[in-house]
């Protein structure tokens, strides 16, 4: 197998939350463009934008004007846009955006676009939190997507978004699927997370033998201010070690090349797929 290269890009608000959801969708695009030509520049083959990356993470509000920063997918104009940047650098992209359904159904979902531009389909966010100041609900049902292996021109690719990184089934299934490598994409402020930031997914990675992207939106986001957005994105192999880390407070880019041989060499070592006992698991369904 080849060398991947992975990309992560972490960003701060660019626009002012009074402004409409299509103008902060236009102006968090526009922002992203260069750093997406950097990562082509450096040759990444995989890229990765952080949670709902052109919107503020609105959901501390329960305010119904968000519902207008959801688009459609694939025929929205933010996967048009990626669907060029794609192309343009021969480098799969995975976009998380607002999603609309059909009007009144909404999702937090990740396009994935091939790195010839073609839309190879998307994952819906299965886990949905609600508690204080991460009001989801309100704004996201939960995914209905399974656990869809995503065959890219480079690599198998899976995609968990944010809250679903604390439920460790499916990471499991999604390596199952077959994913060598799964991004994380987040919106995660400083607290009790910032610990597991560092602990669940390196834990994941070596839990699955794949390859792991985590990426986090930075800075702070008015009027809400739950907190410090803190970064540190990161890619790590599936021995749970990092390859590449982003400061907690710097729009970046990060890179980091991947050797998919070490996904076969790590699973024939544990052997944790072959130990299995799913037929012992079925309480797990049933509580």
């Amino acid at each position: 197998m080849a060398t991947v290269r992975a990309g992560l890009i972490q960003m701060a608000l660019k626009a002012d939350t009074s402004d409409t959801p299509e103008a902060i969708r236009d102006k968090m695009n526009e922002a992203h463009l260069p750093l997406i030509d950097e990562a082509g520049k450096k040759g990444v083959q995989v890229l990765c934008l952080q949670e709902v990356f052109n919107q503020p993470y609105f959901c501390p509000s329960q305010d119904a004007k968000w519902y207008g920063a959801a688009e459609k997918i694939p025929d929205g104009p933010t996967v048009k846009l990626m669907q060029e940047y794609a192309k343009k650098h021969s480098m799969v992209i995975v976009v998380p955006i607002y999603e609309e359904d059909i009007t009144g159904v909404y999702y937090n979902t990740c396009a994935v676009i091939d790195a010839d531009g073609s839309y190879l389909g998307k994952y819906r966010k299965t886990h949905i939190p609600q508690v204080a100041g991460f009001y989801e609900k309100f704004f996201f049902k939960p995914g209905n997507s399974g656990w869809p292996m995503f065959q890219t021109a480079y690599c198998k690719l899976g995609v968990y978004i944010c809250y679903d990184r604390h439920f460790p089934e499916g990471w499991r299934a999604l390596a199952l699927a077959g994913a060598e490598y799964i991004v994380n994409p987040s919106a995660t402020v400083a607290g009790l997370s910032q610990y597991l930031w560092k602990l669940e997914q390196p834990a994941s990675a070596v839990a699955n033998g794949c390859y792991i992207g985590a990426v986090n939106r930075v800075g702070t986001e008015a009027p809400w201010n739950i907190g410090k957005f803190y970064g540190s994105s990161y890619v790590v192999d599936p021995r749970g070690e990092f390859l590449v880390e982003a400061s907690e407070d710097q729009d970046e880019l990060v890179t980091a090349d991947m050797d998919m041989d070490k996904v076969r060499e790590v699973r024939n070592l544990w052997q944790f797929f072959r130990d299995r006992r799913p037929e012992a698991y079925g309480p797990l369904t049933e509580i």
